[in-house]
């Protein structure tokens, strides 16, 4: 199944809550004039896209209408789409794994319970798939539990894994993992990093530290930073994309649960409001079910 199939079948709470939305007021206006575009407005809204980007997806919309004369409500509605692909287009992801010079590294960074653990374990497994040697670090080292599950990742997907005890500073597992992995010649280092958000300070510090020491250890290497966001949080997704771009720079999101949520809109305002792009979507469960984000596809088919 190709991606945009896998996007529709994973997006259908979404797009029944979004294009459902949208679409009923298309189906309410016959004439395309300001109560049309107040209309919509609240729609997107309602369907999780935030107060800030809806706002602006409609300002935009009423400009084009106006300037290419638009009559036709289908048409305003296939103008809406592509301002959407737009938003979704304007930051592009990095997150793929240069080669320029090995490892490639990957902080993955988010609250607990967001679905970090099993999404740096699918891309793991995503690389893999593609030929290159992978590596993970344990650097979540507040939870033991957080090290345990990616041991057990680790095995499913056949990659090494650098762990030390509960407790442990997470610089020095860092420092550990870029060391073996430089030794054996990997291609991609992924490292887990504490999820907890309590003190905007003590994770800036933390993950400050840990970016001194890949600097130090590894100065040619690419690095990476991306977040991890549950879609299912709908704006509360938003307000963590927020806090965690103050507390440290996020090169790119990684969206899971979108199968289990109404409230994949919110991927709009994600890119709109914090201009950090989408580089991973979760559609499913399976282990092959973390997919590359594209744009047009997202776009074409939240608008169903």
């Amino acid at each position: 199944m190709d991606f945009f199939s896998k996007l529709k079948q994973g997006l259908s709470k979404t797009r029944s809550a979004f294009s459902d939305k949208v679409g009923d007021v298309f189906k309410a206006f016959v004439k395309v004039d300001e109560a049309l575009f107040e209309e919509l407005e609240e729609a997107l809204i309602s369907a999780d896209v935030g107060v800030e980007t809806s706002v602006y997806m409609i300002e935009r919309l009423r400009d084009t209408v106006k300037k290419e004369r638009i009559g036709e409500a289908e048409q305003v509605r296939e103008k809406l789409c592509g301002i959407a692909a737009e938003i979704l287009r304007e930051h592009p992801c990095t997150a793929e794994p240069s080669g320029a010079c090995a490892p490639d590294i990957i902080l993955v960074i988010g609250v607990n319970g967001v679905g970090k653990t099993t999404s740096i374990g699918k891309l793991a497994a995503k690389f893999k798939s593609e030929g290159k040697k992978v590596m993970l670090a344990a650097a979540d080292t507040f939870r033991a539990a957080a090290i345990d599950q990616l041991q057990i990742w680790a095995g499913r997907c056949g990659c090494e894994i650098i762990t030390h005890q509960e407790g442990s500073d997470p610089g020095a597992v860092v420092f550990d993992a870029v060391a073996s992995a430089k030794a054996k010649g990997m291609d991609v280092l992924i490292c887990d990093t504490a999820g907890r958000l309590h003190n905007k300070k003590n994770l800036m510090d933390e993950l400050n530290k840990i970016s001194r020491v890949i600097e130090r250890s590894a100065p040619g290497s690419g690095r990476r930073a991306l977040l991890v966001l549950d879609a299912t949080t709908g704006q509360n997704a938003l307000s963590q994309a927020k806090l965690f771009g103050e507390a440290a720079g996020i090169d790119g999101i990684i969206l899971t649960k979108l199968d289990g949520t109404a409230k994949g809109g919110v991927v709009l305002g994600i890119c709109r409001e914090q201009s950090i792009p989408v580089c991973y979507v979760g559609v499913g469960e399976g282990i092959d079910d973390l997919q590359e984000f594209v744009p047009d596809d997202f776009a074409r088919a939240l608008f169903g």
